[in-house]
């Protein structure tokens, strides 16, 4: 998966690190000093590297300097002790991802190398924006349609400024490889770049992400902890979905806009400056956001300086086959398998049915189609039964697939006690959706899991909750 270093100077420890990001899958390298590390990586640029602070010889911080020299989009993790937190601040903001506090428990350090590795595959992985970008490139917008070389030509705009940029748009549009395309081509595409997805982090939480916060601000707040803002560190900060952002929290983005300063959580009102350049996207319409009082005006006049609109898959259905031509590649790539192309007549049925979804959905229908195609080119029958359940509902005969569905929840609801009515109608469906895609991936869990779209540690959870078994699940009853 990912080439990883780690650099201590504890044998204990590097032989950890290997054992468990080896059952992780990722290929990992070890160096017991700061200049072992710096040749490994001068001969072999890794995709992260986790530094300890107090090494022999070069210091952590001074290798931390030479590693951004050698790569400035190289993410690192510094792993510091209790008394050092001062000294781990300092190598944030000489360019560190992050840094975490030894001793350290291996979910949270997980979950913290996952998030370095996505940030750094974003950093280099570029943009493709050509009408015409060869089939199979992970990371491009894909289009020769007039309304794809009107974006295109708005990345460019936005690229050549350094003006806050809002990227509006519905859902699986491609708002965020605008937003990277942005970046990528612009002025600080050697700094950091640090995505906020304002709906995934609970509202209690989202502030002290973006801030920061001080050491006693809080219970638990042990020591002071740098926010992304401040860490982007002269890079670009990318708010994903900004219409979903708590009204108290958009007088604090308001500011940053205004002064290019923020405020740590307990900072007893002092600013920080920072130097970060804004690029927002969000599904909503803000306008009407503005009117129904969910969003502040201020901020939605300070956020629309450069508007980059992202139009859906229905404005631009003469791009289908470019777009079926790059996702075929792309997944038969991924997947080590010879590309079987498309029959005719699948593009035109493409063509035909709604997206809701748009590009998104597009993409995995045609991934799941793959899986199952046994080497033949897709047919029109291997596309439809793929469609979500949203759109195979729309399709189906008016008052059956949902009036069933409906009569069920009804009875459900006027039956019930009405404790935790939500959650078990949610766990009904869950375990049916897990089952069920046991049932036709044959058991393969890994199957299974690109069929739900859900990574397979994720998909292992979910049996173990619904207490699943794979023989029941792949049976013929």
């Amino acid at each position: 998966m990912a080439k990883i270093l780690i650099v201590d100077d504890d044998a204990q420890l590097r032989h950890s690190f290997n054992r468990l990001l080896s059952e992780e899958g990722h290929e990992v390298v070890t160096a017991s000093s700061g200049e072992t590390a710096i040749t490994s990586v001068e001969g072999d640029i890794p995709d992260l590297v986790i530094l300890d602070i107090r090494l022999p010889g070069m210091t952590g911080l001074e290798t931390l300097e030479r590693l951004r020299k050698l790569e400035s989009r190289l993410p690192v993790i510094i792993m510091t002790a209790y008394g050092t937190t001062d000294t781990a601040i300092t190598a944030t903001r000489m360019g560190a991802f992050d840094y975490v506090l030894k001793p350290f428990k291996v979910p949270g350090m997980l979950k913290l190398i996952g998030e370095a590795l996505e940030a750094g595959r974003m950093m280099r992985s570029r943009v493709e924006m050509d009408s015409m970008a060869k089939p199979g490139k992970a990371d491009a917008l894909v289009g020769k349609s007039k309304v794809m070389q009107e974006v295109y030509k708005s990345i460019g705009r936005a690229a050549a400024t350094d003006a806050t940029v809002l990227i509006q748009g519905e859902s699986g549009t491609g708002k965020e490889l605008a937003a990277r395309a942005v970046y990528q081509y612009g002025a600080r595409s050697d700094k950091p770049f640090v995505i906020i997805n304002c709906v995934a982090i609970p509202e209690t939480l989202l502030e002290s992400e973006l801030f920061g916060y001080e050491k006693g601000a809080f219970t638990g707040a042990v020591s002071r902890r740098l926010g992304k803002v401040e860490l982007a560190r002269g890079g670009t900060v990318f708010l994903d979905e900004i219409g979903d952002m708590p009204t108290s929290i958009q007088a604090k983005i308001l500011r940053l806009l205004q002064e290019k300063t923020i405020e740590r959580i307990g900072g007893r009102g002092e600013p920080v400056s920072v130097d970060t350049r804004i690029i927002a996207a969000t599904k909503e319409n803000l306008e009407a956001a503005v009117e129904q009082g969910r969003f502040r005006e201020d901020l939605y006049y300070r956020l629309k300086v450069v508007i980059i609109e992202m139009p859906p898959l229905r404005e631009h259905l003469d791009d289908i086959p470019l777009l079926v031509d790059n996702f075929l590649a792309k997944y038969s790539m991924e997947m080590g398998i010879v590309n079987p192309g498309v029959n005719p007549e699948t593009i035109k049925t493409i063509q035909q049915l709604t997206w809701p979804g748009n590009v998104r959905e597009l993409a995995n229908t045609l991934q799941k189609a793959l899986i199952f195609s046994r080497g033949y080119p897709i047919r029109p029958e291997d596309i439809v039964p793929s469609l979500d359940p949203q759109t195979a509902l729309q399709d189906a005969d008016d008052g059956t697939v949902k009036e069933v569905i409906r009569r069920w929840i009804r009875k459900g609801l006027m039956t019930g006690s009405g404790d935790n009515m939500f959650d078990a109608f949610m766990d009904y469906f869950g375990s049916a959706l897990v089952s069920e895609a046991l049932k036709i991936s044959a058991g393969n869990r890994t199957r299974a899991s690109k069929l739900l779209g859900i990574t397979r540690p994720t998909l292992q959870s979910k049996i173990e909750k619904y207490n699943l078994k794979i023989e029941a699940a792949v049976s013929k009853d």
